[in-house]
Formats: C-alpha cells, sequence, structure tokens
C-alpha cells in the first residue's frame, strides 16, 4: 500500500475526529509542499512520513478522549491559518485579488456614504416625518406645474379652517442676501423672514435664546457662524444688528450651522416675519406667488386626507388658471422633486439608484477578478482538494476552507479599502459637492461594513469553492486529472461580463457629459461674456442710482448698465395676463421690470418693432415680449395691440427674441419686459477690451463711494449660467470617476488571468520557439482569446448603453442625440486597454529563452 495512504489510516484511527479537522490541514501542508519540492517520488512518500511523525511526535498526541475540547472554532482557527499561508506564498496573485477587491470596497463605501447623505436630507429635523411643503399646482392648457411658490395669504385658510391638521405653520422667504453689520464689520450674508414657529418647527439647535423669540417683531436669530464672525468670542444675545444700513433687529438667540444636507442649509440669519420691512407680509393678492409656506402635521394626521381637504383652497380666488394646494412631505422633498401633471415622477432619486446599482457593480468586478484566478488556478490546488478528501474531509469542509480564504482577503481588502477611502474622501466630497465623513465611531458603520464584508468574500469565493471543492481525489492524485475543454467557459463569461459593465459605464459618462457640452453650446439669445450683476442691497444705491451710473460710466470701463428685477440668467417671478380672443387656460408668463437700457447692455435682438426708450414716456404703459409669448397670444400683428395686466392696459411695442433664462434644458418660458415695477438688480458690461481685474477694481472704488455701508458683491453673469448645469456635471464627474476605477479593476483581473494563462503555457511556447515560431506569432496566439472577449463585451455593452441612455436622455426636453463617434472611441479605447494589459505577458512570455522553459523536460 502506498505509504502515505497506510499513515494516514493509522492516524484516522488514532485520532478523535474533531482533532483531526483540527489539524489535517498541516498534514495537508506538509504532503503537499514535500511533495512538490522533490522529482523522486519514493523519497517524497518516505519523507512526508518522517516529517509528520516529527511534528506529532510522543507526547503531542494523546488518547482522544483528552481533545473534545477541540470543537469548530478550532477548524475555523485552522482555516484561516492556511488561507494566510495561501495569501503569502502567492504574492502576485494575492496583490490582484486584494488590490482588485479594495478598490472595489472603496468604491462601495464611497456610494454608500453618498447615498446615505442623500437619503437622510433633512433627517437632522427631528419632526422632519411630519414636515411638509405646501406646493401650488398651477393647470393651464391642459399641463399642471408644481411648484413650491405661493401666495402668503394662502396660510389664513389653513389656520382658521383646518387648525385642527396642523401643529404649525410658518411662511418662510427666499434666501436673499442682505448686508448684516455690526459697527465696523459689514457682510453680505443669506437669510429669510420666517414666522415665529418656523424654529421650533424645524427644531433648531438653539445655543442661546430661546426658539420662540421671533415673536417680537423687531427680533432676529444668527447662526453660529454669523455671530462669531460678528461678535467674536462675545455673547451675541441682545445685541444689535444692522440690515442693509436700513432697520436694526435685535439678537434673540443664535443657533448651530444647519447641515450641509439640509432644505435650509446656508441659511445664516432668521429674520421676524412680523417686521414692517417685510414687504411680503403685506401681500393679500391670491396671484401673487412671492414666498414659500411649510406646514407640521398632528401626530393624528393623515397627510392623504388632509391634501384631500385642502386642495381647492385657492380655485375660487383665481381666474386666470386653476390653482390648487398639494403637501409634499420634507423627507421627499430633495429626492422627489420633479413633478409631471401633479405628480411626482422623479428627481435626484434616479441617481441614488442609478450610483447604487453602480457601487454594486463595481464590486462585482472585484469579485470577479477573484473568482476567475481562483479558478485559473484549480489545476495547482487540485492534489491539495485530492489529499483532503484523501484523509476524511467532507466536501462541506473544503467548501468551508476556500469560503474562509476569500473572507480573508475580504478583511485584508477591507484594511486597505477603508485607508483608501479616508485618503479619497476630500478628493470625492469635491466632486460630488458634499461634506462627508467617516463615521468611525458608529456600530451601525461597522455592523454594516462586517456584513458587507462577509458578503463580498462569500460572493467572491462561492464559485471557486463549489468548483474546487467537486474534484475527484483518485482521478487528482493519479495525475490524470485535467480540466475540460469547456472548464474556461465560466471564466470567459465572468471576463465579458466585466468588459460589458467598464464600457457600458464609459459608454454612458461620456453621453452624460455630450448631453452638457450641448446643452452648454445652445444659444441662450444675449452675451453672457462680460456681464456682472450687483443686488441693490442698501437705500443710499436705491435712491441714488442715478449718480451711480453716470460716475461708472464716466471710468471707461463699460459699455453699459441697467437696472432690472431680476438677473439675465434667471427669471424667476411669474404672473398672468388677458388680451383680445384669449379663451382657454394659459400657462404663467415670465414678468420682468427693466429700464430702457437693458436690451443695449445684455445685448439681446429686436425682431419686430422697437425696443424700450428713454425718450418715450408713453413706455411707462408699454410691453415687450419674447417670441415665445408673442406665439402663444397669437396676433397677427402684435405691435400695436393691448395685454391686460391687473386692471391697467398695457400697448406691445416689440417682440424680442427667445433668452434661455432658466434650464438650458427645458423650453423656453413665455416673459413679457414692462419698464415699472421694483428694479433691485444692477446688469453691467464690462468693455471686452478692459482688463478684467482693473475694470472690478474702479467698479468696486465707486460703489464704495456711493454705498460705503455695505461691501460691493457681484457675479459674473457666466458663473449664474454655468450653475446650472451644476448637478449634472457632479453626476458626469463622479461616473467618470467610477468609470476609470471599472476599467481598472477589469485590466487588473484582465492581466492576473493573462498572467496565469501564460504561465501554463510555457512549455508549449518554449516548444513552439525551438520549432521556429515567431514573437508576433506567439504574441497574437497569447493575445487572441482575450480580444475575442472584447469584442463580445463591446457587441453587447453598446446596445445596452444606447437603450440605458436613451431613457435618460427623455428627462430633458433639449436633449442631444447619440453620435456614433462615441461608441467608436470607446471600442478603440477598450481595445488598446485589453491589448496594452495582455500584451505586457504575452510578450514577455514570447522573447523568453526556451532553455529555461524546456529544461525540466
Amino acid at each position: 500500500m502506498h505509504p502515505p495512504r497506510l499513515f494516514l489510516r493509522f492516524f484516522r484511527w488514532y485520532c478523535h475526529p474533531k482533532l483531526r479537522d483540527y489539524i489535517e490541514g498541516d498534514l495537508m501542508e506538509l504532503y503537499y509542499e514535500r511533495y512538490d519540492a522533490r522529482s523522486s517520488k519514493r523519497y517524497a512518500d518516505i519523507q512526508f512520513i518522517i516529517d509528520v511523525l516529527l511534528l506529532f511526535r510522543p507526547g503531542i498526541i494523546r488518547p482522544a478522549e483528552k481533545y473534545t475540547h477541540i470543537n469548530h472554532y478550532g477548524m475555523l482557527k485552522n482555516y484561516f491559518r492556511i488561507g494566510w499561508r495561501n495569501i503569502v506564498r502567492n504574492k502576485g496573485y494575492s496583490f490582484i485579488n486584494i488590490g482588485g477587491l479594495a478598490i472595489g470596497m472603496m468604491v462601495a463605501i464611497l456610494i454608500g456614504l453618498w447615498i446615505s447623505d442623500e437619503v437622510s436630507f433633512d433627517s437632522y429635523f427631528k419632526n422632519h416625518s411630519k414636515l411638509s411643503q405646501v406646493m401650488l399646482l398651477q393647470t393651464g392648457k391642459g399641463e399642471t406645474y408644481t411648484g413650491g411658490t405661493i401666495a402668503p395669504v394662502i396660510v389664513d385658510p389653513l389656520r382658521t379652517k383646518y387648525g385642527n391638521d396642523f401643529k404649525a405653520l410658518s411662511l418662510v422667504s427666499w434666501n436673499d442676501e442682505r448686508i448684516v453689520s455690526v459697527k465696523d464689520i459689514k457682510l453680505a450674508e443669506p437669510g429669510r423672514w420666517v414666522e415665529h414657529a418656523f424654529p421650533e418647527m424645524f427644531t433648531l439647535d438653539m445655543l442661546s435664546g430661546r426658539r420662540d423669540a421671533l415673536k417680537d417683531a423687531s427680533t432676529m436669530l444668527l447662526s453660529k457662524s454669523l455671530a462669531k464672525a460678528l461678535f467674536g468670542d462675545e455673547d451675541a444675545l441682545n445685541k444689535t444688528v444692522r440690515i442693509d444700513n436700513h432697520f436694526d433687529m435685535t439678537v434673540g438667540g443664535v443657533y448651530e450651522d444647519l447641515p450641509a444636507n439640509t432644505t435650509f442649509a446656508g441659511t445664516k440669519f432668521l429674520l421676524s416675519w412680523n417686521n414692517r420691512q417685510n414687504w411680503v407680509n403685506s401681500i393679500t393678492e391670491w396671484d401673487n406667488h412671492s414666498c414659500q409656506l411649510f406646514a407640521q402635521l398632528e401626530e393624528h394626521a393623515d397627510i392623504d386626507q388632509v391634501n384631500r381637504k385642502i386642495r381647492n383652497i385657492p380655485t375660487p380666488y383665481v381666474s386666470e388658471v386653476k390653482e390648487e394646494l398639494l403637501l409634499h412631505p420634507v423627507d421627499r422633498l430633495h429626492l422627489y422633486s420633479e413633478f409631471e401633471n401633479g405628480e411626482v415622477s422623479g428627481g435626484l432619486i434616479q441617481f441614488v439608484w442609478l450610483f447604487g446599482i453602480i457601487g454594486i457593480f463595481v464590486l462585482l468586478l472585484a469579485c470577479i477578478n477573484f473568482m476567475n484566478l481562483s479558478t485559473a488556478r484549480s489545476e495547482k490546488r487540485a492534489k491539495e482538494v485530492g489529499i483532503r478528501k484523501t484523509i476524511g474531509s467532507l466536501r462541506k469542509q473544503i467548501i468551508g476552507q476556500f469560503l474562509t480564504e476569500s473572507v480573508v482577503v475580504a478583511l485584508a481588502a477591507l484594511c486597505i479599502a477603508l485607508v483608501l477611502v479616508q485618503a479619497a474622501l476630500p478628493f470625492f466630497n469635491t466632486l460630488a459637492g458634499k461634506r462627508m465623513s467617516v463615521p468611525w465611531s458608529s456600530p451601525v458603520f461597522w455592523l454594516l461594513l462586517t456584513g458587507f464584508t462577509l458578503f463580498s468574500g462569500i460572493i467572491s469565493g462561492s464559485y471557486p469553492a463549489f468548483y474546487l471543492s467537486s474534484f475527484k481525489p483518485a482521478k487528482v492524485l493519479k495525475g490524470t486529472f485535467r480540466a475540460g475543454r469547456l472548464a474556461s467557459l465560466p471564466r470567459k463569461v465572468l471576463v465579458v461580463v466585466q468588459f460589458t459593465v467598464s464600457i457600458t459605464l464609459v459608454i454612458s459618462t461620456i453621453i452624460v457629459f455630450q448631453q452638457i457640452q450641448f446643452a452648454k453650446d445652445r444659444p441662450v439669445g444675449y452675451s453672457r461674456h462680460g456681464l456682472i450683476s450687483s443686488n441693490i442691497n442698501t437705500p443710499e444705491l436705491y435712491n441714488h442710482y442715478e449718480a451711480l451710473r453716470t460716475d461708472l460710466m464716466q471710468t471707461g470701463v463699460l459699455e453699459n448698465m441697467t437696472r432690472a428685477s431680476q438677473s439675465p440668467a434667471k427669471f424667476a417671478n411669474n404672473t398672468s395676463i388677458d388680451w383680445p380672443g384669449k379663451n382657454e387656460l394659459t400657462p404663467f408668463f415670465r414678468n420682468v421690470s427693466i429700464t430702457p437700457e437693458f436690451g443695449v447692455t445684455v445685448g439681446w435682438t429686436v425682431k419686430e418693432g422697437r425696443d424700450f426708450s428713454n425718450e418715450m414716456a408713453s413706455d411707462s404703459s408699454a410691453v415687450l415680449l419674447n417670441e415665445t409669448a408673442a406665439r402663444i397670444i397669437a396676433f397677427k400683428e402684435p405691435i400695436g395691440k393691448t395685454v391686460k395686466h391687473g386692471e391697467k392696459e398695457y400697448t406691445i411695442v416689440g417682440i424680442v427674441n427667445d433668452m434661455v433664462t432658466q434650464s438650458p434644458y427645458d423650453p423656453i418660458e413665455p416673459t413679457i419686459f414692462f419698464t415699472r415695477g421694483w428694479l433691485g438688480v444692477i446688469t453691467m458690461r464690462i468693455k471686452p477690451d478692459a482688463p478684467m481685474r482693473e475694470a472690478l477694481t474702479k467698479i468696486e472704488s465707486i460703489f464704495r463711494k456711493h454705498n460705503p455701508s455695505a461691501p460691493f458683491v457681484f457675479r459674473f453673469v457666466d458663473d449664474e449660467y454655468e450653475y446650472k448645469f451644476a448637478e449634472e456635471e457632479r453626476i458626469g464627474n463622479l461616473a467618470s470617476f467610477f468609470s476609470i476605477l471599472a476599467i481598472f479593476i477589469s485590466s487588473m483581473g484582465l492581466f492576473g488571468l493573462a498572467s496565469f494563462v501564460t504561465e501554463q503555457r510555457t512549455k508549449e511556447i518554449g516548444i513552439r520557439k525551438t520549432m521556429g515560431a515567431s514573437v508576433a506569432s506567439l504574441w497574437q496566439l497569447l493575445s487572441k482569446d482575450f480580444i475575442i472577449l472584447v469584442i463580445v463585451s463591446c457587441a453587447i455593452a453598446i446596445p445596452l448603453s444606447v437603450s440605458f441612455m436613451q431613457q435618460w436622455l427623455q428627462h430633458y426636453n433639449y436633449r442631444t442625440a447619440l453620435p456614433w463617434y462615441i461608441f467608436v472611441l470607446t471600442i478603440t479605447g477598450a481595445f488598446i486597454i485589453a491589448l496594452v494589459t495582455v500584451s505586457f505577458q504575452s510578450i514577455k512570455a514570447a522573447v523568453a529563452s526556451p532553455v529555461k522553459s524546456l529544461r525540466s523536460e
């Protein structure tokens, strides 16, 4: 009988079964290492027995009953020890496995942090589950517009008729920038007018003062950062702050700055809604939409039932369109912000799902590397499996061993991944526009991380474990085991999956940027270059505008300047108008108040009629329409016709070209221009030949001369317009980041697989070189199979990405096509990456001396 088998039978009889489980790994290791270390089989057999007897010499092995304490813990410990030995012994493959898995885990953790930040939006507020924003639904021409801007008068019937359903209500203004000053300190900071219930509704963390301080109309609340900037280390409570150099407010409290993932992030101060300086407080018209309204429901109230009660409150008071109300939960405000015909149609939630799927796929790519390399090395570990089965190991024990090895790899990868996450987080935060950090002290984080690691390890090792444990020991130990013709098929399928995912990600990312560029190249209807805007933030500026304009024009750096109610980059106000022949519900018109210099300053084109003129007093009753508004009104000869706004009639004197002032992805909205109304934004055009730094210095000096009580705060209109693309660009940057990592992980896997295949065919290559094969033919031989796999991946990825991106582009009214060259470039890039990855190993093997590879033959 074969000596090792004789010894193993004796060993199995002598040892307790649990002890055998505990030490059989060491036994296998000794046999496996010694058997391969010598060319003489007989020597190896004898030396094997000697080694084992030395290891388990008398004094170590005792009667079996003394080892009843050895249990599955010992077996598991042994699995981990053997797994670690295999990692150390195969450094190259371990590096690829652990490195790829670590990168995949890093991506998954970063995406997990990003998703956690998104889905926890507004959870900072303790009452968030009962908070809602009152939305307005406006129906016209068969379409329903849903927005958060409402008329302040709506709050009265909600309090009087439906007060039992609401615990609190608060009107809230927009986050407007104002000048706040204390002595010589003057800052431009964003703040809001709010009703006194707001701090309690949103559970502001008060550092000093009271939440109900805003009941006093002369009181304000400061954020911690603003209080620090204004008063330093002094207590800000009961101190006086001057607003817009126009009125004073008393500090009634200081609250902790609101986190970035809240609706009111960046709000530096709160002013009492009832203060007489809040002009919105005096609005009583139902069609004057100028603020927001938030509600806190009573504990017993059901939001659907309350919605049915309040839905038609504004309907009887508005004739131009049909208006209705809708409560939209604050918990859904961030992720579900898009509406279609009064129903939620999506929003950022689609990106949460998208990046969640990307994270899973990138991690899957890393797991595929492990599966591929483990099954590729199956012949090298076949003897190990055979010996284990010979000495009595059950298949489930072998599966446990290999799964444990994959968990060891996953744990090692996790340690590296956490280091990578900490290092990459600042860069990732910049890409994502976030302020995330790793919650090291959170037990939930570590619990999730542990489960995530075990899951990754089991997924990675599942296929190799079941595959390797199925080997027949008789064939393996006789040396007759050979992988079948189809044994490499699963590996090829996994490589195709890897590159399909990677190529799809790359194509999708390119199309995202193509869509952004397409929208950026859209004609906007005016010239943004050299335009800057500045708010009129004090009475000094508003009352002495003409003197300011004269001095600025005399500097020689301006071509022109104008005043308007809004910046050219965004027309936010809307209104309704009437005209002869209007017989159906129509959409609202954007209404903009301007001075006659507006058109010349921004550079629009008058299509019909004329522009406004300072020389014509009648222009106080005149209006201009953009082309879209003219098409909706549908006058055959619009010039000279009249439209009615409120109780006053206005004469149309001109039609100007459409301008992109809202989302660059949406259709142009109808706009009407007046020469009367509030004019609170100054727009200036700097001469093209004027150095920008010098021009801004001169402009600032003039502003300080006429407005010494406030800093000069300006914005480039170009920057305001670019901000419209911020969300899409963030998504594109994140997708690029993940795509690069996906390609890198796939290339690592391909490199490892190519290395192994080359190693397996070393003798074949040596023989072919001896027979006269050239380096080029050997390179072709070794690279051909991998290139075929990349071709298959491209064939699958292209229709997948086309289908997916066509659906994504449907969200945009103004969208790009899918140009053919994107697919050509992506396929070319995939081939280059695959060739470079595979060629390194192929050429290295092809140029090696055949003497070394054939020496043992």
